[in-house]
Formats: structure tokens, C-alpha cells, sequence
């Protein structure tokens, strides 16, 4: 389970070191770009103003007819604004993208990890879980064993018969304790002198079988009621073991099952995390390229403004 975890970890974490690493470098380069153009415009507009500075020296009656006419190539102010626009506009592309495509993954992806790291765990730890489920059916039969040897008044001859049947290593091993109980039994009630005592060994007998309802002996032997009787409670304790041992191996896979999914939750956390810092950022990048395009065009109408009120200057 855990080298699973370990490849999706790393095979997303190099996916997105390289997604950001190429955001690095468009963020550089269109950074560094607008930085020139920046500076060239900067320039440019402290040459317009000292030829401006000049031209308002010289003679202003000009007829129309000496204008030349040429032809000039784009300035670089509106390279840079159409430059940033684009880039604007790729970057915005982008994150809805990043954010909607990223999520998406995330979100089918998550499941089939979260199915493949419960089936390998569950089959990791199945010899645990078999062990716990065993261990905890072994332990509920001993106790339904004990249970119906109390109620047989087995314990009224035999104290300690709880601990010895717990320290057992299976509840059916009690099938085989005809001539403990029997001995205990013959040793207490044949040195017993009060009546009601005597009345438990009746019963005694006829709860195994030994003697009938009215406390005659039937002419049966111990060594052949005995076995039978216990043979019928280790039979009895089946049903509520299985059901112990059902409810343990739910509770231990339930418990694995629980583990696994939070530690899948906290990777994709994690993830999500990093996927909505990348979108903040191409975010951030695109109206930062909005402002600059904004600013560009305004002065560029600006200089157009002015440019159309010197022509008409002129012309008049």
C-alpha cells in the first residue's frame, strides 16, 4: 500500500513540478518582455517631448502641402499592448482550464486509488483480520460453553471450571471433559450430607442424562450421557463463535477501510491545494497583463488625441 501511495505521490508531484516549472519560465519570459518594452517606451515618450520641446521653437507656419507623408512601422507601444493582450488572453485560457481539467483528475482519480489502496491493504493484513476474527469466535464459543455448563450445574461441583475452560486453546476441547466433570462431580456429592446439595446432584444426573425427570436411574453409564451432552453444547457455541468472529473481521476490515481512505484523502488534499495555488497565480499573472494593456491603451488614445490636435494645429 504504501509503495502504491509512494508511485501516485511522486508521478503527481513530477507532473506538477513540471507544470510549474513551465509557468515559471512563460511567467519570466513575458515578465522580462514587458520590462523592455517598458523601458523602450519610457524612452521613446522622453524623445517625443524633447522633439516637442523643439519643434514648438521652431516656425509654425507650415503649410500643409510640406508635410511629408511616410509610412512607419507599428510603434512599440502597441506591440507591447497587443503583446500583454495576448498573453492576457492565453494565461486566462489557461486557468479555467488548469483549475477545471485539474480538479477533474483529481476527482477521478481518487476512487480507483482509494479502491486499489483498500484492496491492497485489506489483502496485506488479511492473516491479522483472519487471526483477530478466529481469535475472537474462539473466545465468545468458550464463553457460550461456559455459559450452558453453569446452567448444566456443572460449576457447583467444579469452581474453577471458568478459568479452565478459558485458558483452552479451542471451546471445543470441552467435548473431551467427561471424566474431569464426572470426577468432581462423584468426588462432591458423595461427601456432601446436605440435602439441598444432594438436590444439585439430582439434577446434575438428570440434566446429562444419567438418571429420568423423577430421579431414577435409567441404567445409564456417565461415560456414555456425558459425552453426548457436551458434544450438544460445543454444537450450541458454533452459532454465537461464527457470529463473533463475522463482527470482529467487519470491525477489523471496517477499521483498515478507515485508515486507508483518510490517508487517501490527505494526498489529494494536498493536491487540490497545489492545483488551486497554480490557478491563484495564472490568475493573478492575467490581470496584471490586463492592467499593463489597459494602461497602454489609454496613453496610447492619449498620444493619438494629441497627435490629431497638432495635425489639425497645422492644418489651420
Amino acid at each position: 500500500m504504501k509503495e502504491i501511495m509512494h508511485d501516485f505521490d511522486r508521478q503527481t508531484s513530477q507532473r506538477f513540478e513540471e507544470y510549474n516549472e513551465r509557468m515559471n519560465k512563460n511567467r519570466q519570459k513575458c515578465k522580462e518582455q514587458c520590462d523592455r518594452d517598458i523601458k523602450n517606451i519610457i524612452l521613446k515618450d522622453k524623445l517625443e517631448k524633447e522633439l516637442m520641446d523643439k519643434f514648438a521653437t521652431l516656425q509654425t507656419d507650415i503649410q500643409c502641402d510640406a508635410i511629408p507623408i511616410c509610412v512607419c512601422e507599428k510603434s512599440l507601444a502597441d506591440k507591447v499592448e497587443k503583446g500583454c493582450l495576448r498573453c492576457g488572453y492565453g494565461l486566462g485560457t489557461v486557468a479555467p482550464t488548469v483549475g477545471l481539467i485539474g480538479a477533474l483528475a483529481v476527482h477521478a482519480w481518487k476512487p480507483l486509488a482509494l479502491k486499489a489502496a483498500i484492496a491492497a491493504a485489506l489483502k496485506a493484513n488479511d492473516a491479522m483480520i483472519s487471526a483477530t476474527a478466529e481469535a475472537a469466535g474462539i473466545e465468545a464459543g468458550k464463553i457460550e460453553v461456559i455459559e450452558s455448563l453453569k446452567r448444566l450445574y456443572v460449576e457447583y461441583f467444579w469452581p474453577e471450571m471458568s478459568n479452565y475452560i478459558l485458558e483452552m486453546s479451542h471451546y471445543n476441547e470441552a467435548a473431551n471433559l467427561m471424566a474431569v466433570i464426572h470426577t468432581h462431580k462423584y468426588d462432591a456429592c458423595n461427601v456432601a450430607t446436605d440435602e439441598s446439595f444432594q438436590t444439585i446432584c439430582t439434577q446434575f444426573n438428570i440434566k446429562f442424562g444419567i438418571s429420568e425427570a423423577d430421579g431414577v436411574t435409567n441404567g445409564l453409564l456417565p461415560k456414555d450421557t456425558v459425552p453426548n451432552v457436551l458434544n450438544g453444547i460445543v454444537g450450541q457455541a458454533e452459532g454465537p463463535a461464527k457470529a463473533a468472529a463475522d463482527a470482529a473481521r467487519e470491525t477489523a476490515t471496517a477499521e483498515i477501510t478507515e485508515k486507508e481512505t483518510a490517508a487517501i484523502n490527505t494526498i489529494f488534499m494536498s493536491k487540490q491545494t497545489a492545483i488551486i495555488a497554480s490557478v491563484v497565480a495564472i490568475v493573478v499573472i492575467v490581470l496584471i497583463m490586463i492592467i499593463i494593456y489597459l494602461i497602454l491603451r489609454y496613453r496610447r488614445k492619449k498620444k493619438m488625441k494629441k497627435k490629431l490636435q497638432y495635425i489639425k494645429l497645422l492644418k489651420e
